[in-house]
C-alpha cells in the first residue's frame, strides 16, 4: 500500500459561535482574514547540582488559544467580546434627541430658555447624522455647533463657518413658545413660555439621526457580562472536496478592538480561551472529511 497524502489545512471558510446550552448559533463570521487555533504546553524541568542538562521533564499547564482576524462586526461581536448585545431599530424615522444642558441650566429651560427641539416639518430630508451644541451668545440668542460634518451633504447642505465649528452664519433668536429653524439641518428650537433671558456661556448639547436602521449599544456597565461558547472553525473546502473543521467545546473570550486606519477596512484580531468541557471529556474535537 502506498503512502496516503498528507492531511493539509488550507484557508478559512468560516466560524460560527454558538450556544453551550441551547446549541443554537450566535451567527456566522465569514469575512475573515484568518483563524489559527494555536495548542501551547509547557515543560517543567527539573535541574540541579553541575549537570547542563535536565534530569527530568514533566508536562505543565497547556493552552489553546484561538485568534481570529475579523473583517465584520455582526451584533453577536459585541455580545460575546464586549459584553452586551447591541440593538437595532429597523428603518426608523427622522428623529432627535432631548436637550441636554451642560454649563449652565439655562439653555434648556421650560420658560427661559430653549423649551423643546425637534424635526420641522417639510424638512425631513434635510436631517444629518451629527451631534450638536447650542451656545447662548446673549440673553436671547444661540450659535449652533456640530461636531462632525461627515453627513453635511444630507438634503441642504450644511457648511462650518469657523474653525470653532458653528454651523450658524448668524445668531438664532430665540422666542417665546416660537419655533426657529437650524438653517439647512432640518431641525428646529422652540423658546420656553416666559420672558427668554438665558445666560451668555451657557450650553446644551443633543444629536439628530437621519431615517434609516440605527443600531446602537452601550459597553461598559457593571452588569455586562461574557458569556462562554461553543466555536465551529472551517477550512476552505478543498479541490479535492476535502473539509476541516475544529469544534471547540467552552470558550471565552474578552476585548474587541475597533480599528479605523487610513483607506483601510478595520480587521480586529481577538483572541478566544479554548478550556475543558467536564461533559465532553476534553478541550475540542477535530474533524476531517473527504467524501467518496
Amino acid at each position: 500500500m502506498p503512502l496516503s497524502d498528507p492531511r493539509s489545512v488550507f484557508g478559512v471558510h468560516s466560524v460560527t459561535p454558538f450556544s453551550r446550552e441551547s446549541g443554537e448559533a450566535k451567527g456566522i463570521l465569514r469575512v475573515l482574514g484568518g483563524s489559527t487555533l494555536s495548542i501551547e504546553g509547557e515543560l517543567i524541568k527539573l535541574v540541579g547540582g553541575s549537570l547542563k542538562f535536565p534530569w527530568h521533564i514533566e508536562e505543565g499547564l497547556s493552552t489553546a488559544e484561538l485568534q481570529l482576524k475579523v473583517k465584520e462586526y455582526p451584533d453577536f461581536l459585541f455580545e460575546l467580546f464586549a459584553g452586551k448585545a447591541p440593538t437595532t431599530n429597523l428603518a426608523a424615522s427622522e428623529s432627535v434627541s432631548a436637550l441636554e444642558n451642560k454649563t449652565g441650566t439655562t439653555v434648556f429651560s421650560a420658560t427661559i430658555g430653549i423649551a423643546s427641539l425637534g424635526v420641522e416639518s417639510g424638512q425631513e430630508a434635510d436631517v444629518k447624522f451629527s451631534h450638536y451644541v447650542v451656545k447662548a451668545v446673549s440673553p436671547t440668542t444661540v450659535d449652533v455647533f456640530a461636531y462632525s460634518d461627515i453627513d453635511f451633504l444630507t438634503g441642504d447642505d450644511l457648511v462650518y463657518q469657523d474653525d470653532a465649528l458653528k454651523i450658524t452664519s448668524s445668531p438664532l433668536t430665540i422666542v417665546t413658545t416660537t419655533a426657529v429653524s437650524i438653517p439647512n439641518s432640518g431641525l428646529e428650537l422652540t423658546g420656553g413660555s416666559g420672558t427668554i433671558a438665558m445666560v451668555v456661556g451657557d450650553t446644551a448639547i443633543f444629536r439628530s439621526l437621519p431615517a434609516g436602521d440605527e443600531t446602537s449599544v452601550l459597553i461598559g456597565a457593571t452588569t455586562d457580562i461574557f458569556p462562554e461558547f461553543g466555536a465551529l472553525v472551517l477550512a476552505k473546502k478543498r479541490g479535492n472536496n476535502e473539509m476541516f473543521e475544529i469544534e471547540l467545546f467552552r470558550c471565552k473570550g474578552s476585548g474587541l478592538p475597533i480599528g479605523f486606519e487610513e483607506n483601510a477596512w478595520s480587521e480586529p484580531e481577538i483572541n478566544v480561551e479554548a478550556f475543558y468541557d467536564a461533559a465532553k471529556n476534553a478541550v475540542f474535537r477535530m474533524r476531517t472529511v473527504k467524501p467518496s
